[in-house]
């Protein structure tokens, strides 16, 4: 094998090209990114560096610059011919490949028709920007969207004695946590002063705030709407490659594309069968699982055979901090048929989520990074005995 190329300079990107690397690749390694930024840590942006409390130096990963790969950055790739192995760049050049590794991630999903000056929040450039209109003193800010980067933004600027306003068209926050889990999220940012609007469907989001649907205006100097995320597969459009209904791109559990051996991929972007889902395609969009499965696709990109390929089978795992309070979550609490509290002592608690038979299927603590720990043990082994 001559020349891997890996699109995506992510956290999953970097992963999988050191892993290409690792493995005794000595042959040509190219990794392209849609940014001018080499690899960095998105989990400070909506917290320390949007505090101050970090710079982009900090949140950079150490040691890429000693990665022997061909950096081509600023330029995303537009394009995919697979009979001829060739990835086309937003720059005219062009990359062939013997193996490629698609880690494109994601975008922040913008509001429809908002105008300049309202933010979104997924890159360092995002976070600098945000930063920026904090550090002009506002006398508050309207955050559209009360999932985890909205919750994150909102405990950040409230520390930093700014007026939030908090609104989702759902019931709670943090929809994944489940109704009792939200409703305490929620009581969480209302002691710690955020107005919270919730059940509250927006008409219109403006330079100077937020309109909402039953009439009411929101004023506020700085407006972020932080209303999910979208996959970056639109310039897979002609490949053939195989995508689900939400554009994440479809492989079998090598991270191997289902319609391509010489295409793997990694992180957000994937959609994947997981044994704790019941084998179905899930696509997940968090750190750690960005990591394992960058450093998989690296190494499965250098087998033979891709029948040697290994699969990706451990539990999602992610966590939030907001105030004083660290969110840790395992596996699929989500698909759960219940999720019970199981132990609670002041503001550390635990909640087990289970399917109609009663199977664990997810976790959740709050403050308890111990009783965490032992469940993603607990969910490790049981999806390894699921996908033998």
């Amino acid at each position: 094998m001559h020349r891997v190329v890996v699109i995506g300079a992510s956290l999953a990107g970097l992963r999988a090209a050191q892993a290409v690397r690792s493995v005794g690749h000595d042959g040509a390694l190219v990794v392209v990114g849609d940014e001018a930024h080499l690899p960095y840590t998105r989990p400070p942006l909506s917290k320390q560096l949007l505090a101050g409390e970090q710079t982009h130096h900090d949140c950079a990963f150490p040691a890429v610059d000693t990665l022997d790969a061909d950096w081509r950055l600023g330029a995303a790739a537009t394009g995919l011919d697979r009979a001829s192995k060739t990835v086309t760049l937003a720059d005219g050049q062009s990359l062939t490949y013997d193996r490629l590794i698609i880690a494109t991630g994601c975008r922040a999903r913008t509001w429809p028709d908002a105008p300049g000056g309202v933010h979104t929040l997924r890159g360092i450039d995002d976070a600098l920007a945000l930063r920026a209109a904090l550090d002009a003193q506002p006398q508050r800010i309207a955050i559209v969207g009360a999932g985890f980067v909205g919750c994150e933004v909102a405990a950040t600027a409230r520390k930093a004695g700014v007026a939030v306003t908090l609104i989702d068209v759902e019931a709670q926050p943090l929809v994944p946590l489940g109704a009792e889990l939200g409703a305490r999220c929620a009581a969480l940012h209302r002691e710690h002063g955020v107005d919270l609007r919730l059940g509250a469907g927006v008409a219109t989001l403006r330079k100077g705030g937020v309109d909402l649907t039953d009439g009411t205006r929101v004023d506020a100097e700085v407006v972020l709407a932080a209303v999910g995320a979208l996959p970056n597969t639109e310039w897979l459009a002609g490949s053939g490659l195989a995508l689900d209904a939400r554009g994440g791109l479809l492989c079998d559990a090598t991270l191997t594309s289902v319609t391509d051996d010489d295409v793997l991929a990694a992180g957000d972007v994937v959609s994947w069968p997981h044994p704790l889902a019941g084998g179905d395609a899930v696509r997940v969009e968090h750190w750690t699982t960005a990591a394992e499965h960058g450093a998989l696709a690296g190494r499965n990109a250098l087998a033979d055979d891709a029948s040697e390929r290994a699969g990706h089978v451990a539990p999602p795992y992610f966590w939030s901090d907001q105030y004083d309070l660290k969110i840790q979550a395992v596996g699929f609490p989500a698909r759960g048929a219940t999720l019970t509290i199981v132990d609670e002592d002041g503001p550390r608690l635990v909640a087990e989520a289970r399917d109609a038979a009663g199977r664990l299927v997810g976790a959740i603590t709050f403050n308890n990074a111990k009783r965490l720990a032992a469940y993603r043990r607990q969910l490790a082994t049981e999806a390894l005995g699921a996908a033998a």
